[in-house]
């Protein structure tokens, strides 16, 4: 049994450490990128003693529990089964089977802030628990941790019980102790329009906002073009300006598809994430690791990826952007995301209109699991590496957003199948010479010491 919230909200108040609120208040003041990076493991002492390495080896400003698939589809008796007799069938941290004084342990370990990760459609007893260690950072919502992960889970289920947890998260900040919680756009992962991903953040966010959670933050997963990944980034203010009423944090999910094998070109794409996350302001970044295209990263490799994301980021002063072509597309973005929602958000029924949408497909994510929506929408690159429509399924969008993406992504299949150019348009990073990507750098040629200095310089000075 949890504690009761208000003791819950006292302890996490004794803790020699700032919220993550708190940190991502002072670094969107300051223009900063906060560097965070995914982990977790199903061990409790292995658990605790990767998030003191990843701490010493890299001062991270934000540190993870990621949660074992068990966990997220309340599996609770599969997670203690898993505990006891065969740890290596957890693919993360079971919180609620360890239980929340481990949780404090771990937290009471590290200096810097945890944010629980994970991919549950009905995260209740989770967030019961995260609370209960002191994680008052919670990631996820009803539509981006139900379509994604579950296929048998209907969308307006979820979103009630997301609703519960965004009404407790109101209640403990009015109390003092701001949540933070931030919104899952990177979807499916695989091409996701920023369109779409950016729908479905800010309705999880008004969601949100609407039961008094006053830190929002919307994640966006790099695409891969800079200037739609810089325009998808402003976006989120503006939108959340229209919106909301409210500063919500934007946040750079580093490129979530197909990684190069070749380690030279995974750290230079993760170099390439850290320039657009610093570049387009994010106020946080979620890093990948140079071991994402072989396995589940170490420590090593984990730490590896954070310097090789510091290292972009510092490149971002020197770099020239186009600023017209951000902006058309920032523009474009908008629109799009403006027809996707305009018929959804703030009536009466918003739950009910979000599910109804996906119903029938006004709303909808590519290469979804659930069969609650329709994944009738097939996007593709155009000539350039951006992320559009090949086909619009039922997204209700109009004769000039459709004339505007036809006539970018015309001539961009090159004469191949359907299947074929979805394989391409996938495999586009992975596949690109290590020249494309330093392209984008600056001093690309110093970048490789840059990444390595980096690594050692953080451990003198303990940044957080």
């Amino acid at each position: 049994m949890t504690p009761r919230l208000d003791e819950s909200i006292a302890y996490a108040r004794t803790l020699t450490k700032p919220t993550v609120a708190a940190l991502m208040d002072a670094a969107d003041a300051a223009g900063r990128t906060l560097v965070q990076p995914r982990c977790g493991v199903g061990d409790h002492e292995a658990m605790r003693r990767l998030l003191i390495g990843l701490e010493a080896e890299a001062s991270p400003d934000v540190l993870t529990i990621t949660i074992d698939s068990y966990t997220r589809l309340l599996r609770f008796d599969c997670a203690e089964r898993a505990l006891r007799s065969d740890m290596a069938q957890l693919n993360g941290y079971p919180l609620v089977t360890h239980g929340w004084r481990r949780g404090r342990e771990i937290n009471e370990s590290i200096r810097a802030p945890l944010q629980v990760r994970h991919g549950s459609p009905d995260p209740r007893m989770l967030f019961e628990a995260s609370i209960a260690a002191g994680i008052a950072s919670f990631e996820g919502g009803g539509i981006s941790y139900n379509v994604p992960y579950a296929k048998d889970i209907p969308i307006a289920e979820s979103l009630r019980a997301w609703r519960e947890v965004d009404k407790v998260a109101g209640e403990i900040t009015d109390a003092g102790l701001t949540v933070d919680r931030e919104f899952f756009g990177t979807l499916t992962g695989v091409l996701v329009p920023p369109a779409i991903a950016l729908a479905v953040g800010l309705l999880e966010a008004v969601l949100a906002a609407a039961e008094g959670v006053r830190c929002l933050a919307i994640a966006y997963p790099q695409g891969g073009h800079p200037w739609q990944d810089l325009a998808a980034l402003r976006a989120i203010r503006s939108l959340a300006a229209r919106y909301l009423g409210l500063p919500v944090h934007p946040v750079l999910h580093e490129f979530m598809g197909v990684f190069p094998t070749a380690r030279s070109r995974a750290l230079a794409l993760i170099r390439y994430g850290g320039l657009i996350a610093a570049a387009g302001r994010a106020v946080k970044v979620v890093t990948k690791s140079p071991a994402e295209a072989t396995g589940i990263p170490d420590l090593a490799a984990n730490a590896e990826g954070i310097a090789a994301t510091r290292a972009g980021m510092g490149m971002a002063a020197s770099w020239v952007i186009d600023e017209a072509a951000v902006a058309e597309e920032t523009d474009a973005i908008e629109r799009e995301v403006q027809e996707l929602i305009d018929p959804i958000v703030g009536g009466p029924r918003m739950i009910a209109s979000i599910a109804e949408a996906c119903d029938e497909g006004r709303l909808d994510v590519p290469f979804a699991a659930s069969r609650f929506v329709r994944s009738a929408v097939v996007p593709c690159r155009d000539g350039r590496g951006a992320i559009r429509f090949a086909d619009y399924g039922n997204l209700p969008f109009s004769a000039s957003v459709r004339r505007r993406n036809d006539s970018l992504v015309r001539g961009a299949a090159n004469g191949l199948g359907l299947t074929e150019r979805l394989l391409r348009d996938i495999r586009y990073l992975s596949e690109r010479p290590l020249s494309w990507f330093d392209s984008f750098l600056p001093w690309s040629g110093a970048a490789d010491q840059a990444s390595a200095a980096l690594m050692p310089a953080a451990r003198r000075s303990g940044r957080r």
